[in-house]
């Protein structure tokens, strides 16, 4: 687990950043705990302080296993913090935060001449309502918190949205990657095909299969652990490899069993393959800047809102026929059999599309540095 440090890392502006409480709390996956601590270790680095409460840090132990100085990782409080609340609380996704700690934040305290700036930071979304959405604010009227104001706040994809998580030094950092020398590392050819797999349990894992064993030149398949693994070894039968397994075949397939890495590693990750299969919100965005070719398996909801957002997502995206029949088909919304080749025709064209996508979202303002913005006007 990542070491807790209140010092604001050095080598950054010397004024005073503000104090941040972000709220994480951690469901049945990864994705929350990813962006959260995205967000968290982003305003470090741009010399904010920041207590990030969560009612479950285990993924951070191979997430972020060294931590970074200006972030506290602190367990969900059952009381209101001795030193109060900080200058912004963000209570992430919905999660409720306890009412003790509201009311604290509805109380005046020392040198605080206001209350904190409350932001409730939303789930990501290309659906005409964000941009509706986006800054109202929601007069609490009843509770603990009566008087206070809380914020919606929107990622999203266009310019009157909060846009998406994007440090500073994440271009420089992937300029600087050795791509060539990376799978190399791991005994991917040139010409060879890889595929990371970071998904559910796709309707259409075996046509996946299928159309890889089909590609010219070999496929590679890297497997990242958890559901993804585990919805493998189902199709591999009985006794299916382990999930830090050699690299081995299937059914025509080099496979090779990922074990769980840090978020920079699975950046890398997405860079060095031609094909990423990625899941949920946090690793959706990390795709998107990678600009490499893609298949998004989005959260499944009972209600079957997904499939509209799904839609609304491939529109924003622009994708080709190809391109739109691969996510309908990976997500249960199409046949599995409709799944298309993957052959150097599709995934040019689908590479070209997402680097098109990712030149309009660089043209944009990265969340944080709006979300700073927000609150600047708010405090």
């Amino acid at each position: 687990m990542p070491s807790p440090s209140a010092a604001p890392p050095s080598g950054h502006a010397s004024a005073p950043g503000l104090r941040w409480d972000v709220f994480c709390q951690v469901i049945d996956n990864y994705g929350d705990m990813g962006v959260c601590w995205r967000l968290a270790a982003d305003l470090a680095s741009r010399g904010h302080a920041v207590r990030l409460w969560t009612n479950d840090a285990g993924a951070l132990a191979w997430m972020a296993p060294w931590g970074t100085p200006g972030v506290q990782v602190l367990p969900w409080p059952a009381a209101a913090p001795a030193d109060g609340p900080g200058d912004v609380v963000v209570e992430a996704f919905g999660c409720e935060i306890p009412g003790a700690f509201v009311a604290s934040m509805a109380q005046p305290g020392p040198g605080r001449a206001r209350p904190p700036v409350w932001i409730n930071l939303e789930y990501l979304s290309a659906e005409g309502y964000v941009e509706r959405c986006h800054g109202l604010p929601s007069p609490v009227l009843h509770g603990p918190g009566t008087g206070l104001t809380r914020w919606f706040f929107y990622p999203g994809f266009t310019p009157r949205t909060g846009g998406l998580l994007r440090e500073p030094a994440l271009a420089a950092r992937q300029a600087r990657f050795d791509r060539a020398a990376w799978r190399a590392g791991r005994g991917i050819a040139a010409d060879a095909l890889a595929v990371s797999l970071f998904c559910y349990e796709p309707p259409a894992l075996a046509q996946l299969l299928q159309r890889l064993a089909a590609v010219s030149g070999g496929a590679h398949l890297l497997v990242t652990p958890g559901r993804a693994a585990a919805a493998l070894r189902a199709l591999q039968g009985p006794g299916g490899a382990p999930a830090a397994a050699a690299p081995g075949a299937h059914r025509g397939v080099l496979v090779a069993w990922l074990p769980a890495c840090p978020q920079p590693a699975f950046d890398e990750l997405l860079w060095a393959c031609d094909l990423n299969f990625v899941r949920g919100e946090d690793s959706l965005v990390r795709a998107l800047w990678a600009g490499q070719p893609f298949v998004w398996h989005i959260y499944p909801q009972d209600d079957g809102a997904h499939r509209a957002k799904l839609l609304a997502f491939l529109d924003w995206l622009q994708a080709p026929a190809s391109w739109r029949q691969a996510h309908l088909a990976w997500n249960g919304m199409a046949p599995a059999a409709s799944l298309p080749p993957l052959g150097p025709a599709e995934l040019r064209q689908w590479h070209a599309c997402a680097l098109r996508a990712r030149d309009r979202l660089l043209a944009q303002a990265d969340l944080l540095t709006q979300l700073l913005g927000f609150v600047d006007g708010k405090s």
